[in-house]
């Protein structure tokens, strides 16, 4: 399900400050309370955002929202970002691609690529790069975890750790200020690192909402990054950080084109 502009907002802000007041949103939107309760009943029946007296806060298993929920989350800032993303991705070149939303895009706007060589651990990523014969996919399996269509586990990390690729594609639940990278799943990071660890350049890919988000376990710095792709401009600590560590930030605005 597709969201409006308003309804994305609504999201944003809720995730931002954990509870909203329906009277507040009515006067910031400029619409009214009506209104507003029917959006804040579209998110809620998408499992994104839980009734709470008077207007709507996060649900309490947040971090662990399912993938088709997440997936309509910021979902054009995560094809920009996806699009620029591929432009930094030679043909014939070897990439891992780790677990998330935003790395599925980017396996999409991959797809037109000539002779890649794909390590993940995301069913929905194998299944979209098998569409291209040119590619050699290889897929990290173990634990199967239904809901977030993705792998997890030692059969995953052993083929992950054996593998030396040009490119790793990871995504995180936050960043902070100093730079940490940082996810909500112990499991999750653990394969995060071996990413990093294993590539020879490695691309952060992340919307917006995760420069204003908390998450538990750090599993790198972005000082390892060789380049930022968001969708919006990055928080001045963020900038500073890369700047110091020559990672290339990459701007994925609504004008950029294919």
């Amino acid at each position: 399900m597709g969201f409006s502009t308003r309804q994305n907002d609504i999201l944003k802000l809720v995730r931002a400050l954990g509870f909203a007041a329906v009277e507040d949103l009515s006067v910031r939107f400029r619409v009214t309370p009506q209104t507003i309760r029917r959006d804040i009943n579209a998110l809620c029946d998408s499992g994104l955002l839980r009734r709470r007296h008077g207007g709507a806060g996060l649900p309490s298993n947040y971090e662990n929202t399912p993938f088709e929920n997440r997936e309509v989350m910021q979902a054009e800032g995560k094809r920009r970002i996806a699009r620029a993303v591929a432009r930094l991705i030679p043909d014939r070149a070897s990439l891992f691609i780790g677990i998330g939303t935003t790395t599925a895009e980017v396996a999409r706007a991959l797809l037109d690529h000539d002779g890649l060589r794909v390590i993940t651990n995301n069913l929905g990523v194998a299944e979209l790069m098998c569409g291209n014969s040119s590619f050699e996919v290889i897929l990290g399996g173990g634990k199967a975890r239904n809901r977030d269509r993705d792998f997890i586990g030692a059969t995953a990390m052993a083929v992950f750790r054996d593998i030396r690729a040009d490119f790793g594609i990871v995504g995180a639940g936050a960043i902070d200020e100093d730079g940490s990278l940082r996810d909500f799943d112990f499991d999750e990071v653990r394969l995060s690192r071996l990413i990093v660890d294993n590539s020879r350049q490695t691309v952060i890919a992340v919307d917006h909402t995760k420069f204003d988000r908390n998450a538990t376990v750090r599993f790198a710095s972005l000082d390892e990054a060789t380049a930022l792709v968001t969708d919006a401009p990055v928080p001045p600590a963020i900038e500073r950080v890369a700047a110091r560590s020559g990672v290339a930030i990459h701007i994925a605005l609504e004008e950029e084109n294919d």
